[in-house]
Formats: structure tokens, sequence, C-alpha cells
């Protein structure tokens, strides 16, 4: 279980390392961790799977997209979108200090870092989980990705 930049226990420089690079940087510090465990014990490269819920839903989502190194992904309550995100979510007050300015003022910044923008480069399957009524992850979002998903014929399920 890495502990990617923008994750607590490392002080704020690092919680405020993944700013305007969501997915980027925390996917270098996921696959650099697991480099790092197989470098101790013997894990099969060939039967990772990736797991995670909230902004780790949100990673399980983004990571099929940049590599093919997972064999399997569940995504719970995850965020496939943040453009529609932005509008869909109680919590938005958080995002423009992440993302350095409102999905309004410079969609670009969202859009780098949306799941959905790059779903033709995933292939691997995919489990979602999501709440119906999760104010923070609204399914939509989880939606989104199950619809994309089908629609490139990886194979995927939906629990809600």
């Amino acid at each position: 279980m890495p502990n990617p930049r923008g994750s607590f226990g490392q002080g704020e420089k690092y919680v405020q390392a993944n700013r305007k690079d969501f997915g980027y940087g925390d996917l270098r510090d996921i696959l650099a961790g697991i480099d790092a465990v197989e470098k101790k014990v013997p894990v099969d490269d060939h039967r990772l799977g990736l797991t995670g819920w909230s902004y780790g839903g949100f990673m399980s989502m983004f990571a099929p997209t940049q590599t093919q190194r997972f064999r399997a992904v569940v995504a719970g309550a995850g965020i496939s979108n943040w453009q529609s995100y932005y509008g869909q979510n109680l919590i938005d007050q958080w995002m423009p200090p992440f993302f350095g300015a409102t999905v309004y003022d410079d969609p670009a910044v969202y859009a780098k870092s949306s799941a959905i923008n790059f779903i033709k480069q995933v292939k691997t399957p995919m489990l979602i989980v999501v709440g119906d009524r999760d104010a923070e992850c609204p399914a939509p979002q989880s939606f989104e990705m199950w619809h994309a998903l089908r629609a490139q014929g990886v194979p995927t399920s939906l629990v809600v």
C-alpha cells in the first residue's frame, strides 16, 4: 500500500505535491512502490491488481489509462471526469486550490487528469462499486466510466 504524493504522513510539502498534477506523479509513486516490493519479495507481476476508494477510486480509474501493468482493477467511489465532477459533488471548495482555478476558468487542467479522456487506452478489466447517494464521489462518475468501458469492449461490471 504505497503512500503517494498528496497523501498525509510526510509533511505539508508532500501533501501539496500533486497540485495541478492529479494522477501522474501519484501513479509514478504507486508504481515505484510496487517495484520496491518486487525487488524484496517474489511477486508475480503478471497478476497485479489495483483497488482504491474515493481518491483511490480515481487513481484506480486513471491508472489503466496510463499503464497496462495491472491485470484487474476495482474502483470504489471513483472520479472518472474532473470536469463534470466539479458540478456534481457537494464539496467542490477544495478543488480550485488543488487545480489552480475553477473548472470554468481552466477546464484544461481538469481535463488533463480525467480518466475518461484517455478511455481508448484501457484494456484492463474493471469492477466499479459506488453508493447511490454518495455526495462526495457521485454515482454518475462511476456510471460514466462503466459506460465508456463497455463502449470500448473492456470487461466491466458495475455495483451500485
